[in-house]
């Protein structure tokens, strides 16, 4: 056991690569994460000396820690995973233990233990605990750590100040500072990491000491609402709301669904506590309706209910974003496409995200059977951020399915319906931000989709590896790598490009074996 004083680094990753887009320059600090900010202050109260980073993506990352650091703990998302597989390296040679927490960490911990000593599943003080007193080397295979659920709490944002702090100090724009009113989802959507994550609210005195605390530090501060469904209990979260702070004095932004927010009385509530975005999720014209409150309206019956829904909500909240998935099994033909354009242009003034399918190791219900129908494929975690599926289309080929995103992301992202997009409202942030966003949309992901089908169509091994006929990694995946890694490429570990995307199955089946009678 060592009990000793240490030096410790904290990362949190927010990107996986650099970037020249204006919107991610401007607002890329904004997608800091609660839990790498929370082990911060553990930690500290552990004792401890604490190096805290959030990377967005612009400087050197090797060189923005001490090089005599005892422990580093590194929060990140899947796209990230050869970055920090490498970064880890690297601090191990320098003699430091390191941990891997976050989204990646839970969806593909077997993985991740070849390259950490140490993998985080559900994470709180007592894990953290147990991590800084054993903080030894576990190599060639690190150990598994985790709590059997979600943290019933974690520290306030008074607490996380000093870690906040200096991360919006870097925002030119729209500083919004990251709480939490709840975990797990009431929802059972199958794609969603929080499928299986019983819905469980915080401690309503905690948020509203956050709410007052943060109202003496910022004229009119903006807070980011992380809950995977925010409002769950509409009432009681907009009660203390009201009981924190005077109405409209700090600006929000939350994730919903429309469910949620169909009733004009609740619009107008959110209005007059000062809710500046909302982003609730469609997901689906053909499924999932539950989230959408609209039953079993399938189709164009779906489309027109849901646009008439999401312009009433623009009439009290000056920008919305509506979320898609794109190719569930529910898809077929370009059929979901046209409805999705059709929506675009019936409602304008929202900002329509599309993502597509994307299997994550261990994340999902549905990811079983993909993984059994051998639907998966091993794409590098480097281009699973929704742009790229790594699932096969059951009701396309490849290029009939991309070229079916490509005209939509087009249609959706074009110059005009990007101006329209605008709108005539008088907040000009949020003018500001629909066009950014829309213009780095534009030229990154719909780009980004449109060059997958140009090497579907022209690159012969490139199709292959997609239709499984082959397991090398197509040469356009691996140069793009090691571009964006810069000078970490040198230490990615060997081997570090391929990984088991049936490893879920397979740990499923041995599991199945052992209580076999």
């Amino acid at each position: 056991m060592n009990s000793r004083k240490k030096k410790i680094g904290i990362i949190d990753i927010t990107t996986n690569r650099k970037s020249l887009s204006p919107y991610w320059k401007i607002f890329n600090a904004n997608y800091s994460s609660i839990m790498p900010q929370s082990i911060a202050v553990w930690c500290q109260e552990e004792g401890h000396d604490v190096n805290f980073i959030c990377h967005t993506g612009f400087g050197d990352l090797t060189k923005s820690l001490p090089a005599d650091l005892d422990l580093v703990f590194i929060g990140a998302f899947t796209h990230s995973a050869q970055l920090v597989y490498a970064l880890s390296n690297l601090l191990r040679l320098n003699g430091a233990v390191t941990v891997l927490g976050g989204p990646h960490a839970r969806c593909y911990p077997e993985d991740a233990l070849k390259y950490f000593d140490y993998v985080l599943g559900f994470t709180d003080k007592k894990v953290i605990q147990e991590v800084l007193l054993d903080c030894s080397r576990h190599r060639p295979m690190g150990i598994y750590v985790s709590a059997n659920k979600q943290p019933a709490s974690l520290p306030s944002v008074r607490e996380r100040w000093p870690f906040i702090q200096p991360i919006l100090k870097r925002v030119p724009l729209l500083k919004a500072v990251p709480m939490l009113g709840s975990t797990g989802c009431p929802y059972t959507c199958s794609f969603c990491i929080d499928a299986d994550i019983p819905y469980q609210p915080l401690d309503f005195d905690a948020i509203k000491e956050d709410l007052v605390f943060l109202l003496r530090q910022y004229k009119r501060p903006t807070v980011a609402w992380h809950d995977p469904n925010f409002g769950v209990r509409f009432d009681d979260y907009l009660g203390v709301i009201e009981e924190a702070v005077p109405p409209n004095s700090i600006s929000f932004i939350a994730e919903s669904s429309l469910s949620i927010l169909s009733r004009k009385d609740r619009l107008e509530r959110l209005k007059r506590n000062g809710f500046k975005a909302l982003l609730p999720g469609i997901e689906s014209w053909y499924d999932l309706g539950n989230k959408s409150k609209t039953g079993s309206r399938k189709g164009i019956e779906k489309v027109r209910k849901v646009s008439a829904e999401v312009n009433a909500i623009l009439e009290h909240i000056p920008y919305v974003q509506t979320n898609f998935v794109v190719g569930l099994d529910s898809d077929q033909g370009p059929e979901p496409f046209k409805l999705t354009k059709m929506y675009a242009d019936l409602t304008p003034n929202a900002y329509p995200a599309y993502n597509l399918i994307t299997a994550y190791g261990r994340a999902a219900p549905v990811n079983l059977e993909y993984q059994r129908a051998n639907r998966v494929i091993p794409l590098p975690f480097h281009f699973m951020n929704n742009d790229i599926t790594n699932v096969r289309p059951q009701n396309y080929s490849w290029i009939e399915f991309y070229r079916h995103v490509v005209d939509m992301g087009k249609h959706l992202f074009a110059w005009e319906s990007n101006i329209a997009r605008c709108g005539e409202g008088s907040d000009p942030t949020v003018r500001i931000l629909a066009m950014l966003r829309g213009i780095s949309t534009r030229l990154s992901k719909t780009k980004r989709t449109a060059k997958m089908l140009r090497q579907l169509e022209t690159d012969v091994k490139f199709r292959a590896y997609f239709e499984q006929e082959t397991d090398e990694i197509p040469r356009f995946f691996v140069d793009q790598i090691r571009k964006d890694l810069g000078p970490l490429w040198q230490w990615l570990p060997k081997g570090a490009l391929q990984y088991d995307h049936n490893a879920y199955l397979k740990s499923e089946l041995e599991n199945d074996l052992a209580i076999s009678p």
